[in-house]
């Protein structure tokens, strides 16, 4: 892609600056490969609703806030549903929780263009009821929220990710599941950071030489209460410093002591 520019407008760190009919003709050349891509994910995608499926045991009991209820009940009625299994840290205060997987749950406060599809949506976690909802009272979430402590896989099992299930009367049958950044489709705003001239600010990133360098995640993952990235035992998952009442601590109560 060749994008032309005047040395003399050139700002350090910044893109080429060239006049409009340029841009577009380098946008345009871009948007070559943007509909590839766009066309191959829908190719995966059609691959996606080819693959077999697992049976299961739907009346696997899992807890939410009216005790333990089947894992049918989590379809709501539909036949299809979407869960993300939430890690958790056994005994670890608010501040101290999974900050990737707060990153995720964070971006799906709302399903109400799933249930429109007729698809459901609930989060898994293995940490005690007990201690589950008062973490989901403090977060303000208002998704179905429910521990699947104890209970095997598929219900059970790894934490965070993805997973899909589709139901058949009272039959139920693991359909996928999301392994690693496949979790990432939920978090809108990486795609929107991915359009910014200065990306998700991640280290691994391709940018230009003498563009500001990336650095971990950090930042999308914890900060102290001036919204700085840090990793202290005062620091808390992002999107906890929204809540009322969030406060710096002074431990993350993690295995008795502080990372």
């Amino acid at each position: 892609m060749s994008t032309p520019a005047d040395p003399a407008t050139a700002l350090p760190g910044r893109p080429p600056v060239v006049d409009l009919a340029t841009w577009q003709a380098a946008r345009d050349e871009l948007l070559v490969r943007e509909k590839a891509h766009t066309r191959e994910g829908d190719a995966i995608a059609a691959a996606r609703r080819r693959l077999p499926m697992v049976e299961f045991d739907g009346t696997a009991e899992v807890t939410g806030p009216d005790g333990p209820v089947p894992f049918l009940d989590l379809f709501q009625g539909r036949d299809e549903l979407v869960v993300y299994k939430h890690m958790w840290w056994d005994g670890a205060p608010h501040q101290g929780q999974c900050e990737g997987c707060t990153y995720a749950a964070w971006h799906l406060k709302d399903a109400v263009y799933l249930n429109a599809r007729g698809v459901s949506f609930a989060i898994l976690t293995t940490g005690r009821w007990d201690e589950v909802a008062g973490y989901v009272e403090f977060m303000g979430y208002t998704q179905p929220w429910y521990s699947v402590r104890d209970v095997d896989a598929p219900v059970g099992g790894p934490m965070g990710y993805f997973a899909c299930f589709l139901r058949d009367g009272h039959r139920v049958f693991l359909t996928y599941s999301t392994t690693g950044r496949g979790t990432e489709p939920a978090n809108g705003s990486f795609a929107l950071l991915d359009l910014t001239p200065y990306g998700r600010g991640e280290a691994w990133q391709d940018h230009p030489e003498g563009w500001p360098e990336g650095s971990d995640a950090c930042w999308y993952w914890r900060s102290d209460a001036d919204g700085t990235a840090a990793w202290g035992p005062a620091s808390r998952p992002v999107a906890q410093w929204t809540r009322p009442g969030a406060t710096p601590e002074q431990t993350l109560g993690r295995h008795g002591h502080d990372h």
